[in-house]
C-alpha cells in the first residue's frame, strides 16, 4: 500500500483511464508496450534526481525509507504508520524513529551554543 494525497489519485485515476483507452496492459508501461523492469524504474528516477539538481542517488526504497521517516518525525503514530509499512510489528519502525532522534541531536549539538546562559 502506497499513501498519496486526493489529489494524486485523480491524477492517477486520469491516466489509468486513458492507458486502458489505449489498450495497455500496464498502468505504467514503456513505449515497447512492456512493463518498466526495476533496473527502468531505477533509471528514470536517475534521470529526474538529476534533473531536479539532486545528487544523492535515489531508489523506491529510499523513498519509502525517507518517508517514513518524514512522518515520524512529524509525530505520526507508528500504529498510523504501520499499516502502510508492511511491516508486521511497530518494532520493526524503530530504525524509523532512530533515524528521526538522530538528526534531532546533529540539530540540537549544532544550536546548543547560541543557548543565552
Amino acid at each position: 500500500m502506497v499513501p498519496f494525497p486526493q489529489s494524486f489519485k485523480e491524477l492517477l485515476a486520469m491516466h489509468h483511464r486513458s492507458m486502458k483507452e489505449k489498450g495497455a496492459i500496464y498502468l505504467f508501461e514503456s513505449s515497447w508496450k512492456k512493463k518498466y523492469s526495476e533496473r527502468g524504474i531505477r533509471k528514470i528516477m536517475a534521470k529526474y534526481t538529476n534533473k531536479a539538481g539532486i545528487k544523492q542517488q535515489l531508489s523506491p526504497h529510499k523513498l519509502r525509507h525517507f518517508l517514513f521517516t518524514w512522518l515520524k518525525k512529524q509525530g505520526v503514530d507508528d500504529a498510523l504508520i504501520q499499516p502502510y509499512s508492511g511491516h508486521e510489528s511497530r518494532q520493526a519502525l524503530e530504525v524509523y524513529s532512530k533515524l528521526a532522534i538522530t538528526e534531532a541531536q546533529e540539530k540540537y549539538d549544532e544550536v546548543i551554543g547560541k543557548f543565552p546562559v
